[in-house]
């Protein structure tokens, strides 16, 4: 999911310096909303490998 965050992120930039500013800023919010749900899932699975660790005593 970064990697396809980081994909859109780049096309934005160049989508941008080539004067396409709508469809470059659209590309930069598709990398933020990609990037913002990859830290969510990165949290969460965190939490549940950090929890899986502990044993019952």
């Amino acid at each position: 999911m970064i990697k396809w965050a980081i994909i859109f992120l780049v096309l934005g930039l160049i989508f941008g310096a080539m004067g396409f500013g709508g469809l470059g800023g659209a590309f930069v919010g598709i990398a933020k909303i990609l990037f913002g749900i990859a830290i969510i899932v990165f949290l969460v699975l965190l939490v549940l490998g950090l929890m899986a660790g502990r044993a019952i005593s």
